[in-house]
């Protein structure tokens, strides 16, 4: 019997979209695959998502050293507003049929978690979208120092709860491998395609490690 379930915050949630304009890369004339390239690299996203880096600004300095010119303090505060404004943006616009389903969880006595990688930045507009009051417990891995698929993450997760493994249902797109993580935890695990579309080897890999699909979120009820 399922008595909690987990999710993934970004592309299982909420998708961080650019805007049309004025976003990160635009302020350095960079494409967006050039600016994720620098912004997206493995050592600097580990380090914040970690907690190592205490502050905004930090994560944007740490960034923009990586990047071959030189980049302003004025601009720095640029991404930083437009960085800022892309994660709140994400939590406020939550789709209404994730929403049903969280207020249907909750009827059902189900308790709600969220365990996501995510820096400072990320999580800091969490308080103010419309998902946060249907949760009780999220674990950032910025404030903990576990990142997904650590098993350690997960193993906080259904303590704070207080659920065994066997009673805990982990939700989410497969990123950062999450769904092997929370396979080695214990937990049932649903790869879904609500909000993102995986192809190719990446999502067989994902596929190897998933105990449900789905490609509508209402699905996740029939596993509950």
């Amino acid at each position: 019997m399922i008595k909690a379930v987990y999710f993934d915050l970004f592309f299982t949630l909420i998708i961080p979209s650019y805007e049309k304009i004025n976003n990160e890369y635009d302020i350095l004339h960079l494409s967006m695959t050039e600016w994720e390239n620098y912004a997206e690299n493995d050592m600097l996203y580990q380090e914040r998502a970690l907690g190592q880096v205490k502050s905004e600004m930090e994560i944007i300095d740490r960034i923009v050293s990586v990047i071959p010119f030189q980049v302003n303090d004025i601009q720095k505060k640029k991404i930083l507003s437009a960085r800022e404004k892309r994660m709140k943006n994400a939590l406020h616009n939550v789709p209404e049929d994730m929403i049903d389903v969280l207020k249907i969880l909750k009827n059902r006595k189900i308790k709600i978690g969220l365990i996501s990688n995510a820096d400072i930045i990320d999580c800091k507009y969490w308080g103010e979208s419309k998902l946060a009051s249907f949760f009780d417990d999220v674990i950032f891995s910025c404030n903990v120092g576990f990142l997904k698929p650590d098993r350690q993450i997960y193993e906080l997760a259904m303590q704070n709860l207080k659920v065994l493994p066997d009673e805990s249902l982990f939700v989410g797109d497969g990123g950062s491998n999450e769904l092997f993580g929370a396979k080695s935890a214990g937990m049932k695990t649903i790869f879904t395609e609500a909000l993102e579309n995986k192809n190719g080897e990446k999502r067989n890999n994902i596929m190897k490690y998933a105990d449900y699909h789905i490609n509508n979120f209402a699905e996740i009820l029939k596993y509950v």
